[in-house]
């Protein structure tokens, strides 16, 4: 029987609404994006245009270093843009829209903190002739959907971390894991039931999972992670969801081993933060594996641009579009820390 510590209430999953808790990135139907399919974008479509982009938080690293690439990206091309962070808070989030709508924007970007929350908002700006793309979630009242398969996303996190297990681990000798999740999300929360399915198809009876808490941002983790230590002293693999969670678990282990990392220990998450990949490639943290997406902070920033230039000419060819995801170990992060920001 796996032993629990639960550092989130249970209320939080069960707060959700029932139609965000039926939402599966993992049944949406779509288009698998690629660098053909950006490479075909018009980026001159976006010059002159006002973009306005919310976020669920400008706090969070991973976001802080894409949307510093993108509006690079927007500036180049002439595009007038404002990227605001809401905070995680819905209510914020719809003002933000509504603010967006009132200034005349061409395009409105939303990365939701509740997407369903924000559908009314973002259907009134369709109505006033605005495109409207969401990033993450198959949102009904959008343009277009720039989103993951967050299941299998975390199937592939957990995959690289059973690997880790497999090498290091037995039966005789069961790793002990920490899934650092945020259930508050929906597609967070797919994410973390992915990692579970992933560690259990590669690495069956070689691991328990010993805690699970909820973080986003990293010195949240960071906290959790000393507090679940305190009671699992042998805790040695932590799974996430996030940027986060990689680097507060990173900082904690770094600190209760002086830097003096086992080789039994290793953190694997996703997102690419410029943080996350210098804690990567530096052996006084247990970072052992990011699961990316498009590449660097600007390989990013290029596609989300990409996007916006065909959405704005409705060249885009489907509702939802699936980013692609690829494994970042220290052996090929040099390449990708060349383009962060």
């Amino acid at each position: 029987m796996k032993k629990f510590i639960a550092l989130f209430c249970l209320a939080m999953i069960m707060a959700l609404p029932a139609a965000a808790l039926a939402a599966d990135t993992a049944k949406v139907e779509g288009i698998q994006a690629n660098p053909e399919f950006y490479a075909k974008a018009n980026m001159e479509a976006l010059k002159g245009k006002k973009i306005g982009i919310t976020i669920q938080s400008l706090q969070n690293a991973y976001w802080a270093g894409v949307m510093t690439a993108l509006g690079e990206v927007l500036q180049a091309a002439g595009a007038e843009y404002t990227i605001v962070g809401c905070n995680d808070s819905s209510a914020t989030q719809i003002s933000q829209i509504e603010n967006f709508v009132s200034a005349g924007c061409d395009l409105i970007m939303v990365h939701p903190s509740d997407a369903n929350a924000v559908e009314d908002a973002c259907a009134e700006a369709r109505n006033f002739g605005i495109k409207v793309m969401c990033w993450d979630d198959p949102m009904t009242n959008t343009d277009a959907n720039w989103v993951l398969n967050n299941t299998d996303l975390g199937i592939a996190i957990g995959e690289l971390a059973a690997d880790f297990i497999n090498e290091h681990y037995s039966t005789e000798k069961k790793a002990e894991v920490t899934l650092i999740g945020y259930p508050q999300t929906v597609i967070l929360l797919e994410r973390a039931n992915g990692i579970k399915i992933g560690l259990e198809k590669k690495a069956a009876g070689k691991y328990d999972i010993v805690a699970e808490t909820a973080a986003i941002e990293a010195n949240v983790a960071q906290n959790a992670v000393e507090t679940i230590l305190q009671a699992h002293p042998n805790c040695k693999v932590f799974t996430g969801i996030g940027a986060g969670a990689m680097i507060g678990a990173d900082e904690a282990l770094q600190i209760a081993t002086g830097g003096k990392i086992p080789e039994d220990m290793g953190v694997f998450t996703t997102d690419v933060t410029k943080q996350q990949l210098g804690q990567l490639a530096d052996p006084t943290y247990p970072a052992k594996g990011i699961i990316g997406f498009e590449g660097s902070d600007e390989d990013t920033g290029k596609s989300c641009a990409a996007m916006f230039a065909l959405i704005l000419e409705d060249k885009v060819g489907a509702k939802n579009v699936f980013r692609g995801v690829a494994p970042i170990t220290p052996e090929t992060v040099a390449k990708i820390q060349a383009g962060m920001k």
